[in-house]
């Protein structure tokens, strides 16, 4: 097995008459380099979307861009992307910028090969940067070809050019002959950044065309696709014109940017679930332990104080299990409650008690600090309503009512319980000091109690997003 088959198998999917017509195409490489004094390849596309170099020659009359050889290794995509370009669309591109393994500067010509209807690689030939050859690679208008460009900029002057200047896409426009008679300076500059040596104005369109169009229909006029290239994506627009001198009109907008935050959006919201599930994790941990420690527990009062504390890290954790589920910092506010009374109803129901506890309102999307506080709070409530409103009773009803405000919304918890003197409340009381703090100090709102022998209302408001107090310097 030479050296060409064993990289074929094992960097490509190359078939055996594929290989073969590979390794053919290899025995020509020594005299076209000679030929075009230049380095010359054969590259072949990866299973990962880069290419592997399975043949090189170097020119014999000038020196090589190499000093060693770069058989074996791969052509990566953001490197070379006119052999990106060429294996993707299966046509020529000619004189892009490319960074050889050695990190050197080259211009690269890429041809396909094609079997079939399948691009199995491309033959590449390289030349060093050279200021004389670029010199000598510029494009020569005939005065034929001058007075209709200028025709057409007129026009285009007429209609007020300037406006291509003000846009953020690159702009080309393709004449009938298929030359790109004017692009903008956006064009001009993403080209070049493409690794595109050459001004694109005057060019031969299928030369530097990035993508194929995909038009509906034989009608359709419109075509937009979007593609990377090495590191840059953008979304590419053709759009065909009904007029005598121009063909083709071409937007390319660079979406590298968009694109991006998008990953870093998914990235943060991974990140930010993972930070939430932990949080939960250890959370539900400790109650766990003071759970076990009130068990083992002799004194009522501390194994009740036990129980009170873990419930509420129980009610904090249960905002943290939501925020893991969504990966961003907004939880539905019902959602948060229907877990709290979930959690209030397994811990302090009591056995043989018909408890009714329903969700009633609006629902809406509150931070995750909005959200902690609002269940510590509701938990403190709901708990006081099922541990002392319905003594002596063999049921009761609680509502936990949601009234959303464009500023201020409202939670109300109501029961039907036997009420209480709301006068006579113990200021020491922990888990009032607790709502009237949160209701104050972290939630910006107030909080009303009201209660006779029908039952008890409490109700507070809370500012829909909590505003961090900026300072003065």
């Amino acid at each position: 097995m030479d050296r060409i088959e064993e990289l074929c198998r094992q960097y490509t999917d190359l078939s055996d008459d594929e290989i073969m017509n590979i390794r053919m195409m290899s025995n020509m490489l020594q005299p076209l380099a000679n030929l075009e004094d230049a380095d010359v390849f054969i590259d072949s596309p990866c299973r990962n979307g880069d290419a592997i170099v399975l043949a090189e020659a170097k020119p014999s009359g000038v020196p090589s861009s190499y000093q060693g050889s770069v058989v074996g290794m791969l052509a990566k995509r953001e490197n070379e992307p006119a052999v990106a370009r060429t294996l993707s669309l299966g046509i020529s591109t000619k004189h892009m910028k490319a960074l050889t393994q050695e990190s050197n500067h080259v211009i690269q010509s890429v041809e396909p090969i094609i079997r079939g209807e399948r691009t199995i690689g491309v033959l590449i030939s390289e030349r060093r940067v050279d200021e004389q050859y670029l010199a000598s690679r510029r494009l020569h208008l005939s005065k034929n070809s001058f007075e209709k460009m200028a025709d057409v900029l007129t026009n285009i002057e007429n209609n007020n050019a300037w406006l291509t200047e003000c846009i953020e896409e690159g702009l080309l426009l393709i004449n009938k002959e298929r030359t790109v008679i004017f692009r903008n300076s956006v064009a001009k500059d993403l080209y070049k950044n493409l690794g595109y040596v050459e001004d694109v104005l005057g060019q031969i369109y299928d030369n530097i065309c990035l993508v194929v169009p995909e038009y509906q229909n034989e009608r359709s006029k419109d075509s937009s696709v979007e593609t990377t290239i090495g590191k840059h994506t953008l979304c590419i627009r053709h759009v065909k014109l009904d007029r005598e001198e121009l063909e083709l009109a071409v937007v390319i907008r660079d979406m590298t940017w968009i694109r991006e935050q998008e990953k870093e959006l998914i990235l943060k919201s991974v990140v930010v679930k993972e930070m939430h599930h932990r949080v939960k994790n250890n959370l539900q941990t400790v109650a766990s332990l003071l759970r076990i420690q009130s068990r083992h527990c002799d004194n009522e009062l501390t194994r009740l104080v036990l129980g009170e504390t873990m419930e509420r890290i129980l009610a904090i954790s249960a905002t943290h299990q939501l925020l893991a589920q969504n990966g961003v910092d907004q939880v539905n506010i019902k959602e948060v409650l229907q877990t709290i009374c979930n959690n209030t109803l397994r811990y302090n129901a009591s056995p043989g008690f018909d408890i009714d506890l329903t969700i009633e309102g609006d629902d809406f999307e509150v931070d995750s600090d909005v959200s902690t506080s609002v269940a510590l709070i509701v938990n403190e409530l709901l708990q006081n309503s099922l541990k002392y409103a319905f003594t002596k009773k063999s049921s009761g009803k609680v509502k936990v009512i949601v009234t959303y405000g464009v500023l201020y919304s409202e939670i109300s918890i109501v029961d039907d319980g036997i009420g209480f003197n709301v006068n006579s409340i113990r200021r020491e009381s922990l888990g009032l000091n607790i709502v009237k703090s949160l209701v104050k100090d972290r939630l910006n709102g107030s909080i009303e109690i009201k209660s006779s022998k029908d039952g008890t209302f409490v109700s507070f408001q809370f500012l829909n997003q909590i505003m961090e107090s900026a300072s003065v310097t």
